[in-house]
């Protein structure tokens, strides 16, 4: 038996575009390039658009909010209540909500204790409901022991941007006002595209995410078969500099040749080289791109 996942529309699909960074990535590494034209008022707006096939279809902002609140309280009504017992239905609600507000951080149990004044056990329980229902997903943290890995704290994104933005009431224009949470959302739709494409790259590759007790971040790892790596960082901001590296450094000094590329996924528009493997690139490079593009 073989389980398919379907997930939401990619950005290619969406754009009839090559949604192929995965595969490009490995093959070119560093020599890898892409210029874009997407502004951040651009991803704002393919954040919250998401990739629901009847919410791409909506144009209309309230008819969206209005089928994504109508599709979320149906999943819970319906699907969870299949999975597990559910006594708590307000605080499941108010946990999707809550995990919205976190998107792209470590999630725990019993960091979600205190505010839905639940226990842990029911807690872990809901939130593999939600990853059973396939509303939000659980990248694992990234480690050579793989004893070590499975015990690390998992990331958690929405599998749809558009769910996540509407829990959060951030349409596309709040979503680029300073103090809204455009970087989070941000991350978690990269992760999730990055997810979309690794159930038809050529490349079989594994993603995770990587921290180490001195605090040093990696947002996405990608891991081929053969444990060649390549680290994603994900910034909101139309510039970049050394320090948005840091963590992508200290990954490919810990992995050597197995480091392949690190990459600074951006709002900008040009490829810039920032050292020995290391890049920022648009965004837009995750479905503008195929294995066979160098320039």
């Amino acid at each position: 038996m073989e389980t398919v996942e379907l997930w939401p529309f990619s950005q290619g699909e969406l754009d009839a575009a090559p949604d192929g960074f995965v595969d490009a990535v490995f093959a070119l590494g560093p020599e890898l390039r892409h210029e874009s034209d997407v502004t951040r008022a651009d991803y704002a707006a393919r954040i919250v658009r998401g990739g629901l096939p009847e919410a791409t279809t909506r144009t209309d902002p309230r008819r969206r909010q209005r089928f994504l609140d109508a599709y979320v309280q149906a999943l819970i009504d319906r699907d969870v209540r299949q999975l597990s017992d559910i006594r708590h239905k307000g605080e499941l609600r108010k946990l999707v909500r809550l995990l919205a507000a976190r998107s792209a951080t470590i999630i725990t149990a019993n960091s979600l204790e205190s505010a839905l004044g639940l226990s842990r056990p029911t807690i872990a329980r809901y939130l593999q409901a939600l990853e059973e229902i396939f509303l939000v997903k659980r990248i694992p943290g990234w480690s050579r022991n793989l004893g070590t890995r499975t015990t690390a704290a998992p990331k958690l994104i929405f599998v749809d941007s558009g769910i996540a933005a509407n829990e959060t009431a951030a349409d596309a224009r709040a979503l680029l006002r300073p103090g809204a949470p455009f970087g989070p959302l941000l991350e978690s739709f990269v992760l999730s595209e990055l997810s979309r494409q690794l159930t038809w790259s050529e490349q079989p590759v594994d993603l995770s995410h990587y921290r180490d007790q001195s605090r040093y971040e990696v947002d996405a790892v990608l891991e081929n078969r053969s444990g060649q790596v390549v680290g994603i960082e994900v910034k909101a901001a139309t510039t970049v500099g050394p320090d948005d590296f840091r963590g992508l450094r200290r990954l490919a000094d810990r992995l050597s040749e197995d480091f392949i590329a690190g990459i600074v996924l951006y709002t900008g528009t040009s490829t810039l080289p920032f050292g020995d493997r290391l890049r920022a690139m648009p965004v837009s490079a995750l479905w503008q791109v195929s294995a066979s593009t160098t320039d």
